[in-house]
């Protein structure tokens, strides 16, 4: 594929709506939709912001091991990144990714709450368009 890393940037950015995985205690999938990342490094690192008593902060907790998958339903286009999901409760990424709006999901803010981060870093990842798949590293 040519250009793969700016052809997949291109699609990421034009949704709305990501998806992220994770793996349950009984070693089962658990997908969820979220918005789009609020923050993209390249395909390698994405960040989301969600509430720290969430299922999903303890599934990433107790296993690291995730998926994230974006598609465009328009062209039938998608790529998923296979990686790492941390669990991030540092105050300076919290200070760059909080926004004023957030104050409505997060009663105690962004220092008093349970505003907390998660952090994707991906390993490697398939892209699907024209009915054929490509898988990649990610270096």
């Amino acid at each position: 594929m040519k250009n793969s890393a700016e052809t997949i940037e291109n699609l990421i950015d034009q949704q709305d709506v990501s998806f992220i995985s994770s793996v349950d205690e009984n070693g089962y999938p658990n997908t969820k939709a979220m918005l789009a990342p609020v923050k993209r490094n390249g395909i390698k690192t994405f960040y989301w912001h969600t509430n720290s008593p969430s299922m999903r902060i303890k599934q990433y907790r107790n296993n690291q091991k995730a998926c994230i998958y974006f598609c465009d339903k328009h062209s039938f286009r998608g790529v998923m990144l296979k990686g790492i999901m941390e669990v991030i409760d540092d105050v300076d990424i919290k200070k760059e990714i909080w926004k004023d709006g957030f104050s409505m999901y997060y009663q105690g803010g962004r220092d008093g709450g349970d505003f907390i981060i998660l952090r994707f870093t991906a390993e490697t990842g398939r892209y699907y368009s024209n009915f054929r798949s490509e898988d990649f590293d990610i270096v």
